[in-house]
């Protein structure tokens, strides 16, 4: 297949304000939500209406069980701490800047008391969320991977930014930003804070972003580590119609169920990508029902939290949502798109990312050729072998088939996650040693 070249994308001022010199200033941020929404957000609460009763013995394979929601929604507003909670999300240091036109906001992390008798690398790392999550997936993870490990030589320096319209990241004004315009963003935000070569690690749309910032820029990109690696050409469709019938001919052989068969993973994936068509088509139709009810934004994306993280769940009356999570941790979360009114400019990144203008840049044909480690976790919803992935990612160094968890791996296996992101920088530490 011929190489697709890279194509060379604007610095868009994505905001209302096209003229004027951008700030370059870094603001420092915390969360701090007047008493006034968290007012209304209770009264919404305790005057939400009555929900129709689940059919018998459907558990959550219709969607979100009511009875459960009705647990939830009460926990929320008579057991629920905001002021607590926004304390510790506020533990971790907040900044905001500007760029292309966009205050962007964005944890920086940097790693403290270490020891005098080590010489330890502090080396940057730039970590993604995705949908329909926030930076609140991060909060166990930063101090993992912000402390000296006694195995390790390095510790890392975490950049962790909400996307642009997630959060407190202001959204584009005007269509067009998609994943690799994100990846513009973000490439500009760690020159801003003097970086010009980082890791980057991502999930969810982080991986796509990581993904095409390392193949638009692999001068800044010193390794990719991703806990959803793929890449869905026709080439790597036809390998895994092959690899259904004959999985050794792509290289699996005890890890067979993980990826084949490919019905089994087209249906599953129908089966939990109703979300993917609304979205993409019609996201500000699905942001205004989102946005006027806190119940319903709730619903919506506790279903995500419970079949992503293991489909087995939507068997169990509770969704064994806290299994892996707790109430409040997912309520956080939530938090953050209620009291900042960014489900609606967060689901349009889905109807951008699939516009026939973005497809036809074909930068998710372009080569990735960083080093590249991938974290293959038992119940993400799209895994591909190491075999097919090479297509795109020419320089995996690194494949790990993680024991247990999800989709929202940072949030669910924080350690095992570390680990592998661990395990991974110091082989492409190693080899830079090497090469000299």
């Amino acid at each position: 297949m011929k190489e697709v070249k890279v194509p060379t994308l604007p610095e868009t001022n994505w905001s209302s304000k096209k003229n004027g010199k951008e700030s370059t200033e870094i603001r420092p941020f915390s969360i701090n939500v007047s008493q006034s929404v968290l007012d209304d957000l209770k009264f919404r609460l305790e005057h939400r209406r009555n929900y129709k009763e689940p059919l018998e013995h459907v558990a959550w394979t219709y969607g979100i069980s009511t009875k459960y929601l009705n647990t939830v929604l009460d926990y929320w507003k008579d057991k629920y701490n905001w002021i607590e909670r926004q304390a510790l999300l506020n533990k971790y240091p907040q900044y905001i800047t500007n760029i292309q036109g966009l205050d962007i906001h964005f944890y920086h992390v940097k790693p403290t008391n270490l020891p005098k008798n080590r010489n330890l690398k502090v080396l940057p790392l730039l970590m993604i969320h995705g949908w329909p999550g926030s930076v609140v997936e991060f909060q166990k993870i930063i101090p993992m991977l912000t402390k000296p490990w006694p195995t390790q030589d390095f510790v890392f320096e975490v950049i962790a930014p909400s996307l642009p319209g997630y959060g407190f990241s202001e959204g584009a004004v005007r269509p067009g930003m998609a994943t690799a315009q994100m990846a513009v963003v973000f490439k500009n935000l760690m020159q801003r804070l003097g970086f010009e070569k980082f890791y980057i690690q991502g999930g969810d749309w982080g991986s796509l972003i990581v993904a095409n910032l390392a193949a638009l820029f692999p001068e800044k990109v010193t390794g990719l580590h991703s806990n959803m690696c793929n890449t869905l050409t026709p080439v790597s469709l036809f390998w895994s119609f092959v690899g259904t019938y004959f999985p050794f001919i792509v290289g699996v052989n005890e890890h067979y169920s993980r990826f084949f068969p490919l019905s089994t993973v087209l249906s599953n994936l129908i089966q939990e990508s109703g979300y993917f068509h609304i979205q993409a088509t019609k996201p500000d139709t699905i942001g205004a029902a989102l946005a006027s009810s806190p119940d319903g934004l709730a619903a919506y994306i506790l279903e995500k939290f419970s079949t992503w993280t293991n489909p087995t769940y939507r068997d169990r009356d509770d969704g064994g949502l806290t299994e892996k999570y707790t109430l409040d941790e997912l309520l956080d979360n939530i938090m953050i798109y209620w009291v900042t009114n960014s489900i609606t400019t967060s689901v349009r990144l889905y109807a951008e990312n699939f516009s026939t203008a973005y497809r036809a840049l074909y930068i998710d044909r372009v080569p990735i050729k960083v080093p590249t480690g991938c974290a293959a976790f038992p119940h993400e919803l799209l895994s591909q072998p190491e075999s097919l992935l090479k297509e795109r990612y020419t320089n995996i160094i690194h494949f790990n088939f993680i024991p247990r968890g999800g989709h929202f791996a940072a949030f669910e296996e924080p350690r095992l996650l570390a680990d592998d992101i661990f395990s991974f920088v110091k082989k492409t530490e190693n080899l830079k040693t090497k090469s000299g």
